[in-house]
């Protein structure tokens, strides 16, 4: 039976006209070199090459030879690269940001899928500036950065939602809500215990703007809780209303720890983007990070 690495060997000395060329070129001794062609050469019945003063030459059944299996040689070659690719991505250390408030529900489903992930939390445009220096492989942002520098895909939708426990009596609510009339609305909010994951209530105050057209609510939060899946769990246990993405109230919904309170069609969407450095190597992570996404993002409540 043929070895294929004699002809891998042969179609180096072919390329180069040199032994001493090819061998260097696969890492192996020129005497190697000379018995594999040998071998090769008293395999198929003819003689691949001729010596000259400096290298060799190949014959006719050489070329004839070379024709024959160059393109099946180099199908099997990229077959070897790519899994080669990926075995060394199966073990390789990926860093990815993305905020406090995402990681709740995104970091799973990484977690999930990639062996070796080193996550860094911070904002928008904090995430934006270690991407764009190369300190970080990729990033999980809320807003679009257009640079020449990185590259960026959309992978889901996300908005902010009013979420209660099961023991919130919320039918009074939701006739008031049926009657548009936002200012009962707004004052029976106001009666509640409120819930918070930031002390300047931003995910609050983004919803008041769209749902009531007011740029700062009357209310104060009761409780701020610094990790918003430490809030959701707080509040589900207890009374009390709170404004998250409604990609981390999903889990709590499904299993029956909180109700969907509200979910204002004043309120908008935003779109979640995967960022990446170009020119930076991991293209099959940044193509596998975008799918797992678009995935989990495409699971609406």
């Amino acid at each position: 039976m043929v070895n294929l690495e004699w002809y891998r060997t042969f179609k180096s000395v072919y390329k180069n006209g040199n032994f001493s060329i090819a061998a260097k070129e696969l890492f192996m001794s020129q005497p190697a070199v000379s018995q594999q062609i040998a071998m090769l050469e008293a395999h198929v019945g003819n003689k691949l090459f001729n010596r000259k003063s400096k290298g060799v030459e190949a014959t006719e059944y050489g070329k004839l030879l070379n024709n024959l299996i160059i393109d099946a040689l180099d199908r099997l070659e990229n077959v070897e690269t790519t899994f080669r690719a990926k075995a060394q991505d199966s073990v390789r250390l990926i860093s990815v940001g993305v905020s406090k408030d995402l990681f709740n529900s995104v970091g799973s489903t990484l977690i999930s899928k990639f062996d070796f992930i080193d996550f860094t939390f911070g904002d928008n445009d904090a995430l934006f500036a270690l991407v764009d220096a190369k300190k970080l492989d990729f990033a999980i942002l809320t807003k679009q950065f257009e640079t020449f520098d990185t590259i960026y895909e959309i992978v889901g939708k996300i908005k902010l939602v009013m979420v209660a426990p099961l023991n919130l009596d919320a039918e009074k609510f939701r006739q008031i809500l049926k009657t548009d009339n936002y200012t009962e609305t707004e004052q029976w909010l106001n009666e509640q215990k409120w819930y918070c994951h930031d002390a300047r209530i931003s995910h609050i105050k983004l919803f008041w703007l769209h749902a009531f057209n007011k740029k700062r609510p009357s209310m104060v939060p009761n409780y701020i809780i610094p990790s918003e899946s430490e809030m959701l769990e707080m509040l589900s246990r207890n009374s009390g209303v709170a404004i998250t993405w409604n990609c981390n109230a999903r889990r709590y919904i499904k299993e029956n720890k909180l109700q969907l309170l509200w979910n204002s069609f004043h309120v908008p969407e935003e779109f979640v983007y995967v960022l990446a450095a170009k020119n930076n190597n991991l293209n099959s992570f940044f193509d596998s990070i975008s799918k797992e996404l678009k995935l989990f993002f495409g699971n609406r409540l």
